[in-house]
């Protein structure tokens, strides 16, 4: 079945796509949800006129997408996480974390765009994220992640008190 799709869908294609799925996929999810229309041929010939006319505008974005591309790299940015024995983190550095470090920086990306090898890095070390500003402009962003540095003061340890606890036993009980 041919469909057309009217947003972005996960693994399937980008809006204004014409794809082909399986029959239940198309009828059952995408055209219900809203996320496609059937590839009828007058479907297609309306989808080619609305491309002609945002060819134009299509390549102004692309122009915004590549000088956001090469700010991001002119960006050199490091993920400060908490370290344990060796380079092993607490926890992990996923997307979210390097889309929260973007935003530090001035770049507004959803986290939904970056998509980091294996989902989630658990190292420190240096990694790279592939970022899709648009359809045709996807970045290979490097970052760095790196150990926390934990200031420690030395405190002289202190002996409990037991003073108060022996004033307490010295005075008589009232009746």
């Amino acid at each position: 079945m041919e469909i057309i799709l009217k947003q972005d869908v996960h693994n399937l294609g980008f809006k204004d796509d014409v794809v082909t799925v399986k029959n239940g996929y198309g009828r059952n999810y995408l055209i219900p949800q809203g996320l496609a229309i059937l590839a009828t041929p007058s479907a297609k010939k309306v989808l080619a006129e609305n491309l002609k006319q945002r060819a134009f505008k299509e390549q102004h974005i692309i122009e915004e997408a590549n000088k956001t591309a090469k700010a991001l790299l002119a960006l050199a940015v490091k993920i400060v996480a908490k370290v344990g024995a060796g380079d092993k983190l607490f926890g992990s550095v996923n997307n979210a974390d390097v889309a929260a470090e973007l935003a530090k920086a001035g770049h507004n990306i959803d986290k939904k765009f970056i998509a980091i090898a294996g989902n989630t890095i658990k190292r420190t070390g240096k990694y790279n994220a592939a970022i899709r500003l648009h359809r045709e402009v996807v970045v290979d962003f490097p970052f760095e992640i790196v150990a926390e540095v934990v200031k420690t003061e030395a405190k002289p340890v202190e002996k409990p008190a037991e003073q108060p606890a022996q004033e307490v036993a010295e005075q008589p009980a009232e009746n």
